[in-house]
């Protein structure tokens, strides 16, 4: 197996099996760590495409649709990082990265230098820095700090948004990967970067999200068909994806089957409260949005679709 290296000191040699191996159309092998709501669909298209793809999850069950498929179930992420020359995570939040890459058996410990870490998941950018400069030290491991978006729609049709922080050099030698799961792949700047982009994203979505249920929720008080919202509003300026999709979910009260968590967009509105404090920049309106997103989350709805955030407006006496 041929390594391959981010580091900006190439040797001659290097050069030349790198190269050698994109001219031979050669796919590196892959791991994916996190089979799920993203995880699954992105590491089927990878399956798909013809990659090798070695796979660990925390709940082993739920392993089955993609090894069905010819992805290659280990015991433990440091297995994962002995095998493939890219690895790829998309897991829950800042804590379960720490712990997959740095705890017992983790990826630090099966890892070794010229291998690179795309982190699909998204958690806080300074601890992303802190992440991505110790598992360099540990074991030579470079660090892509890559989120998306685009939803479990966009990871099924290969149509994400996929924003990266860390060195031009891995960005370039992940390209061909990431053009099987996105329509748009872009280099932000350094490690961390990629994060404070989806830290915006989420923003945007998060906000957006809200006032869809006020809208929703006041339409059906007054009396009109909230079902035709949407698409009286296409293509105008009110249009929008998280408009297109939890629209008709919200006039409608059908919640399922869950595409997306609550909680996912609690996490995200926090990060933003902290990074904006961090950096002296105000957010009024995401930290409104945190607060009534952790009341929602509070209500029981934590695990549900963010298409449930209009029960927060509805009232007893809504149909």
């Amino acid at each position: 197996m041929v390594e391959k290296t981010c580091s900006f000191e190439y040797g001659l040699p290097l050069i030349a099996s790198i190269e050698s191996d994109w001219m031979n159309n050669r796919k590196p092998s892959l791991g994916f760590l996190g089979i799920g709501l993203m995880g699954k669909p992105m590491t089927l298209r990878l399956l798909e495409a013809g990659y090798t793809v070695f796979v660990w999850n925390r709940t082993p069950e739920k392993l089955k649709p993609v090894t069905d498929q010819g992805g290659v179930s280990l015991e433990t992420p440091a297995e994962v990082a002995q095998k493939s020359e890219i690895v790829m995570l998309s897991l829950a939040d800042t804590a379960v990265v720490e712990q997959v890459v740095f705890g017992e058996h983790g990826i630090a410990e099966g890892g070794s230098e010229g291998k690179l870490l795309v982190d699909f998941s998204s958690i806080e950018p300074e601890a992303t820095r802190r992440f991505a400069d110790r598992l360099k030290q540990q074991c030579g491991i470079d660090w892509l700090d890559a989120p998306v978006s685009g939803g479990v729609a966009g990871a099924e049709q290969g149509t994400l948004a996929i924003m990266a922080g860390g060195s031009r050099e891995c960005f370039d030698q992940v390209k061909p990967v990431m053009s099987v799961l996105s329509q748009r792949f872009t280099h932000m700047g350094g490690i961390g970067s990629g994060q404070i982009t989806k830290v915006c994203n989420q923003m945007i979505v998060s906000c957006n999200a809200l006032v869809i249920a006020e809208v929703m929720a006041l339409a059906r008080k007054a009396g009109i068909d909230a079902e035709k919202i949407p698409e009286a509003l296409a293509g105008g300026f009110a249009d929008s994806k998280p408009l297109q999709i939890l629209g008709p979910q919200m006039a409608s009260d059908i919640f399922e089957p869950v595409k997306w968590h609550v909680r996912t967009l609690l996490k995200d509105l926090e990060t933003a409260v902290s990074l904006s404090r961090a950096e002296g920049s105000a957010v009024p309106m995401s930290a409104l949005g945190a607060q009534l997103m952790h009341l929602h989350a509070t209500k029981g709805f934590q695990e549900k679709d963010p298409a449930t955030l209009v029960e927060l407006y509805k009232g007893q006496d809504s149909d």
